[in-house]
């Protein structure tokens, strides 16, 4: 295949050497993951092998213009670091410990002149990207400098992408990335897979990490947008890459599905004009039915994997029952809400949360009515947990409206609207409280 095969439109119109820059662009962003996880582990420096990543790019720049894109771009950037891995570990002091350490990495011959390759490379290198997972996932780090550094490391985003996608200042990424190096080296954090004990407590941290990188773009915090798709996406590959890699976790499946269940109505989550579109208000038919059948078949591997381990399904896999109960309904009026409502009590009970109690809250008001429903949320208010969290208020009004009670309905909503920073959150929900006012002034007394 020749270069402007491999680009496509966007290589119609440039010169050969300018497809061979593009492809070479286009592959390091590709392979970037990859490449500065396999020289983490030879090197044993994050800082080093991002170094050394760039210095295979740049080679690639110069040499690909003149000499063709290779057949496999990524593998050329791959042996194209490792080469320039092992001249610096020659040059270092520390090369004879290192090179007993490099095992399938490299085989040194001729004075150290020749790397030959690795027996399993494409396994080594997933192996290796699991390390990576679980390094920038650590737990020492602030759940923030955890985010930055997997979108970084693992995602391959730029600091200006994860900047634009949080709503940060670009300086502010780039520092929590620094400081989150600088930690993990104070700590001594082995770049390594964790065993026993120790994995599963590593491993709650990263699909944490991979949950909130989600949640932040299926429900955007801050800013103009009500999703950022580029985090859904971000979020979806990251999940993905992380069940090829542990095949064998069940809630790895679970994060799977709840993820692709979810994102599958991303695109009936907003109207024309950007606004917000309620659960109950969304046109279904705009709903990703493959993402829905990626979700079941991912659910249906979480079960069968904790059936097999006799163990009691995990969050995540009760979320995504939960989700998946909404995916078999073709209209709202079909939902199983008592099928919901029992499953979170179930999550509730298993893994208790305010959260969780105010979303069990939602699902009895759609089983017994908002009385009920008002009562479980006034519980949760009522600890105090919540009181910041604009979606506790704007529930509260929700259900207020339905019983009723316009008034109070309108300033809990003006409530939840003055706790986001989303401003399309905010004008839907400075609608609603509008519109019970205004309700409540026209009422008969």
């Amino acid at each position: 295949m020749n270069p402007s095969e491999r680009g496509g439109r966007i290589s119609r119109g440039l010169s050969p050497a300018d497809q061979a820059r593009k492809a070479a662009e286009a592959a390091f962003r590709i392979e970037w993951p990859r490449l500065v996880a396999r020289l983490t582990r030879i090197i044993g420096d994050i800082d080093a092998a991002e170094d050394l990543a760039q210095d295979a790019m740049v080679a690639a720049v110069e040499q690909w213009p003149r000499d063709g894109v290779p057949v496999n771009p990524g593998g050329w950037l791959m042996v194209t670091a490792r080469h320039r891995a092992v001249d610096r570990l020659r040059r270092d002091a520390t090369f004879a410990r290192k090179l007993s350490e490099l095992g399938r990495e490299a085989a040194i011959g001729d004075g150290g002149e020749t790397l030959l390759a690795d027996l399993d490379l494409d396994h080594a290198i997933e192996d290796d990207l699991l390390r990576m997972i679980f390094t920038a996932c650590h737990p020492v780090l602030s759940a923030p400098a955890r985010v930055a550094l997997t979108l970084r490391m693992v995602g391959g985003l730029t600091t200006e992408e994860i900047a634009r996608a949080y709503l940060v200042p670009e300086s502010t990424v780039a520092q929590r990335i620094v400081r989150a190096k600088r930690a993990l080296a104070a700590k001594r954090v082995p770049f390594e897979v964790p065993s026993g004990p120790d994995l599963a407590a590593r491993l709650d941290s990263a699909l944490e990490v991979i949950y909130l990188i989600f949640n932040e773009g299926y429900e955007a915090s801050a800013g103009d947008e009500w999703v950022r798709a580029e985090l859904v996406e971000e979020a979806l590959r990251l999940a993905r890459i992380l069940t090829g890699l542990m095949p064998l976790e069940p809630e790895v499946h679970g994060l799977a599905a709840l993820l692709e269940l979810q994102a599958s109505r991303v695109r009936a989550r907003s109207g024309p004009s950007k606004a917000l579109v309620l659960l109950a208000d969304q046109n279904r038919s705009r709903w990703d039915r493959l993402l829905i059948r990626r979700g079941f078949a991912a659910l249906g591997r979480a079960q069968a994997l904790s059936h097999e381990r006799r163990q009691a399904p995990g969050r995540y896999a009760l979320q995504a029952a939960i989700a998946a109960a909404h995916a078999m309904a073709f209209t709202h009026e079909e939902t199983d809400w008592r099928r919901i409502a029992g499953l979170y009590a179930v999550l509730v009970r298993r893994f208790p949360s305010p959260i969780v109690e105010l979303n069990r809250a939602v699902a009895v008001a759609m089983v017994e009515g908002p009385g009920p429903g008002l009562d479980l949320v006034d519980a949760v208010a009522a600890t105090g947990a919540l009181n910041s969290y604009h979606l506790l208020h704007a529930v509260r009004g929700d259900m207020l409206a339905r019983l009723g009670r316009h008034q109070e309905a309108g300033a809990s909503f003006t409530r939840a609207a003055e706790l986001t920073s989303n401003t399309v959150e905010q004008l839907f929900l400075r609608d609603r409280a509008s519109a019970c006012i205004r309700y409540s002034h026209s009422a008969p007394q």
